[in-house]
C-alpha cells in the first residue's frame, strides 16, 4: 500500500457517501437499501423461488392440456396455447403477493420489523420498496414459467406492451395486497386463511383455465366483478390479440383497483397499524 493511500481511500469513501446523501437524498438511500434487502431475500434462494411455481405450472399444463387440447378451442386458439398466458400471469400474481406478505409477517414474528421502522424512512418509500420487490419476484417467476412452457406450443406475441403493462400493474396490485395481508396477520395461520379464502378463489375463478363466456350467465356477471379476470384477460390479449373484454377496459379496472389498494396500504403504513407496539 502506498503511503497515505489509506487516508486517501477514506476521504474518497466519505466524499462518495456525501454525494449519495446530498444528491440522492436520505429518503432515496433508505428506499434503495430496503429494496436491496427485499430483493436479496428471495434472490438468495432463486432456484427454489422459481422452480416450485414452474413445476406447478407444468403440472397444470400437462394435465389440462393433455385432456382438453384436442377438444377445446378458445377464440380460435388451441387450448394449450390459451392456457399458458393464464398460468404465467397466475404465478406472477401469487408470487408478488407471497413476497410482500411473507416478508412482513416474518419480520413481525421475529421482531426484526423494528430495524425497518427505526430508520427515518418515509412510509411512501417503505411501500415502494416492498411493492417493487414483489413485482420483481413476480416477473422473475413469470418469466421462468413462460420459458418452461413455451416449448409446448408455437406461442406468438402480438402486443408486447400490453403484456408488460398488465404484468407490472398486476404484480404491483398483488404486492400491495400482500402488504395489507402481512400487516393484518399476526400468525402464519391467519396469512394462510387470507390466501385460501381470497387469493386462491380470485385467481382460480378469473379465466385462467377457461373463457368466462363459457360460464352460465350468472357466473359471467360475477366474473366481471373480479379484478384478476381483467389482469389475465388483458395479459392474454398481448399474445393473441383477442380477449373477452377490450384491453382498454381491463386497463382502467386494474389501474383503479391498484390505486384503491395502494391508498389503503399507504394509509395503514402511515398510521402504523399493527406495526408499532
Amino acid at each position: 500500500m502506498l503511503p497515505g493511500s489509506g487516508f486517501t481511500e477514506h476521504r474518497f469513501n466519505i466524499w462518495f457517501l456525501w454525494i449519495k446523501v446530498e444528491v440522492w437524498g436520505p429518503q432515496l438511500i433508505g428506499f434503495l437499501t430496503l429494496l436491496e434487502k427485499e430483493f436479496l431475500r428471495f434472490w438468495k434462494v432463486a432456484f427454489q423461488t422459481v422452480a416450485a411455481p414452474v413445476l406447478t405450472a407444468l403440472l397444470y399444463l400437462l394435465i389440462f392440456g393433455h385432456v382438453l387440447d384436442d377438444h377445446v378451442q378458445v377464440h380460435g386458439v388451441g387450448y394449450t396455447s390459451f392456457l399458458i398466458p393464464g398460468l404465467v400471469m397466475m404465478q406472477v400474481l401469487q408470487n408478488a403477493f407471497a413476497n410482500s406478505s411473507s416478508s412482513l409477517i416474518q419480520a413481525k414474528i421475529t421482531g426484526s420489523i423494528v430495524f425497518v421502522l427505526l430508520p427515518p424512512i418515509p412510509y411512501s418509500a417503505f411501500f415502494a420498496a416492498y411493492v417493487l420487490a414483489a413485482v420483481l419476484r413476480g416477473l422473475m417467476v413469470g418469466l421462468g414459467v413462460l420459458l418452461a412452457t413455451v416449448w409446448f406450443v408455437d406461442l406468438k406475441v402480438v402486443a408486447p406492451v400490453w403484456i408488460l403493462v398488465f404484468s407490472l400493474l398486476g404484480g404491483g396490485l398483488f404486492g400491495a395486497l400482500g402488504m395489507i395481508a402481512g400487516i393484518w396477520s399476526e400468525k402464519f395461520d391467519q396469512l394462510a386463511s387470507f390466501q385460501n379464502f381470497l387469493i386462491m378463489p380470485l385467481t382460480m375463478l378469473s379465466g385462467v383455465f377457461y373463457s368466462i363466456y363459457t360460464l352460465p350467465a350468472f357466473w359471467q356477471g360475477v366474473s366481471h366483478y373480479n379484478p384478476v379476470f381483467y389482469m389475465i384477460d388483458g395479459f392474454r390479449y398481448g399474445f393473441f390479440g383477442v380477449s373477452d373484454v377490450a384491453p382498454e377496459q381491463s386497463l382502467m379496472v386494474v389501474v383503479a383497483c391498484f390505486a384503491v389498494v395502494s391508498w389503503g396500504t399507504l394509509n395503514l403504513l402511515k398510521r402504523g397499524w399493527k406495526l408499532r407496539a
